[in-house]
């Protein structure tokens, strides 16, 4: 039976594996690629933006290119069908998990982008936040080190083979976040009681722990999901 649950662990991670690292591999051409590029460029925008003296004419002439382009997006058709879901605990397909994501996606410039990997049993993850992201002076605001808590804890409770939503997130705090640096994210599933999967995780800079986090997810049935799929279907 032990080995029996190890396999189906092992499984689980190939396939979580498979999946995030399948898409990462996903070659993106034509305007996929295109939009990928515009939100990297977007995103140094923003981050240069928030700290940014630049003189005043300058200023407005980018503003005037910049309504200009989002009337002429606002003239091409949106996207109805939904590829998945935006963010890892619960991806459907690869493309959303990293395209739309808040968090992770690579064509949304909202995202830093956090980027994840599995490696025996415990994510992994690094990001680096700019000057968009400040809270206290010169240091991460604690909204995002929560949000990218879920973002982690999320992808660590997918492994359980039955993911599910966050029911609650603990964050504890331990010293200001800094801007600009190298940040990594480690997070395990604890244990497993029915539908809950209860996981942790830690935020460190070199080697100091930043922040630590709790997350309770409840596990959902596939119908569920595709229940709130076809009901933001029928909204948009």
């Amino acid at each position: 039976m032990a080995e029996r649950k190890e396999r189906g662990t092992a499984d689980s991670e190939d396939r979580t594996k498979s999946l995030y690292f399948g898409a990462a591999s996903m070659p993106a051409d034509g305007a996929w690629a295109q939009k990928r590029r515009l939100a990297s460029a977007m995103r140094r925008i923003i981050d240069r933006l928030v700290m940014s003296e630049a003189p005043q004419d300058q200023l407005s002439r980018a503003a005037d290119v910049a309504e200009r382009f989002a009337e002429s997006l606002g003239e091409h058709r949106q996207r109805q069908r939904l590829w998945g879901f935006a963010e890892a605990s619960n991806a459907g397909d690869v493309g959303a998990f990293f395209d739309q994501s808040p968090m992770i996606g690579l064509s949304n410039p909202l995202a830093p982008p956090l980027r994840l990997e599995v490696r025996d049993g415990t994510i992994h993850g690094e990001v680096v936040f700019g000057s968009a992201y400040e809270g206290p002076p010169g240091h991460v605001h604690g909204g995002f080190v929560a949000a990218a808590f879920d973002e982690v804890l999320g992808f660590a409770q997918s492994l359980s083979g039955n993911p599910g939503m966050t029911g609650s997130l603990t964050i504890r705090y331990r010293r200001p976040t800094p801007l600009h640096r190298a940040l990594r994210f480690r997070a395990t599933v604890d244990r497993i009681d029915g539908r809950k999967i209860y996981t942790s995780g830690k935020l460190l800079v070199d080697e100091v722990v930043t922040a630590e986090a709790e997350g309770l997810f409840i596990s959902v049935d596939a119908a569920k999901f595709q229940a709130l799929i076809e009901a933001s279907r029928k909204e948009s």
